[in-house]
């Protein structure tokens, strides 16, 4: 698939804004979070401009951004309708969450409720953003059981690494849960990864051809000649590919940056105990940013949809 900046760069800042407002809500009610005023309204806010700047920049994407309204009037049956309308709703919580936490305080039994319905509704924005890839069947590297998981695992991630970064600036022991939570999932994503590379790399298709065509029943298919004689919107959008030694070589690049590199800076800021802590988890969570984008645009790099097999591509096809 062509790896479309605006896609990419959708999932990756909204997938941190989504997961620093479920840290937000959770480690609120448990009481593990910087108790000043200021800290919940400015992360929350800072959560809000990340999605919804992953969201404006998707608009980009469409052929007519006026018309962006009607991708939440399919709900029903579409999971980027759900992913728009958990998106928008997710907001109401939210907004209500930092207005609260800076009237009536961290504690009140209205910043609790509202910052768990928040965390509630951001990760389920992202499930349902993990889910328009992981429900289409004719892309067999985004329809397995290893998507849903690690789109999760680096939303928590990436967004624990930003509660961290941003909580020290109040209190730095009371963002070490937050520390000790993004390193915990920056190791748990990392993992994830690594299993699902190597599923893509060694899962075979079942669709060949053969199936495609519904004639393997009488021998093997192959083509007279080319659909078309020079490249179309199907071969630029759906046939994109990169060499497997820049894959290989942007593979280690996203798990050094967006989690060994974050991991060692964690654990240097949960050992220190000084201004450098903001220098270093300020650092963890700009790095981590960058390597998930990196995945994310090898997961959309490496991606091969069934229709290339009209052009002479087989499914299993690795880039």
């Amino acid at each position: 698939m062509n790896p479309q900046f605006s896609v990419v760069f959708l999932t990756t800042a909204s997938g941190a804004g989504y997961g620093m407002l479920a840290l937000l809500g959770v480690l609120n009610a448990a009481r593990l979070l910087p108790q000043a005023p200021w800290f919940g309204v400015v992360a929350t806010l800072l959560a809000l401009a990340l999605s919804a700047a992953g969201l404006i920049a998707s608009l980009f994407h469409l052929g007519h951004p006026e018309r962006a309204w009607r991708a939440i009037s399919q709900w029903r049956s579409s999971w980027l309708s759900r992913e728009g309308v958990l998106s928008l709703l997710t907001n109401l919580p939210a907004l209500g969450f930092a207005a609260s936490w800076g009237i009536a305080g961290s504690g009140s039994v209205a910043t609790i409720v509202l910052g768990l319905l928040a965390a509630l509704c951001g990760l389920l924005t992202v499930a349902s953003q993990a889910m328009i890839y992981a429900s289409l069947k004719p892309v067999r590297q985004w329809h397995n059981g290893f998507v849903l998981p690690f789109f999760l695992l680096a939303s928590l991630f990436s967004g624990a690494a930003w509660v961290a970064a941003l909580g020290v600036f109040w209190n730095a022991g009371a963002t070490r849960p937050a520390m000790a939570i993004a390193l915990a999932t920056a190791v748990a994503a990392m993992l994830a990864k690594v299993a699902y590379w190597r599923h893509i790399d060694t899962a075979r298709s079942a669709t060949t051809i053969e199936t495609a065509t519904g004639l393997g029943g009488i021998g093997p298919v192959r083509s007279l000649e080319a659909p078309h004689t020079e490249e179309n919107y199907l071969l630029r959008e759906m046939g994109f590919a990169i060499a497997r030694k820049h894959a290989a070589r942007l593979r280690r690049i996203a798990l050094l940056a967006g989690f060994v590199i974050p991991a060692v800076l964690l654990l240097i800021g949960i050992a220190l105990s000084s201004v450098a802590t903001i220098v270093v988890l300020v650092l963890a969570a700009l790095v981590g940013l960058f390597g998930i984008y990196v995945e994310r645009w090898l997961f959309f790099a490496q991606a091969t949809h069934t229709v290339t097999l009209y052009y002479g591509r087989t499914a299993n096809a690795r880039a």
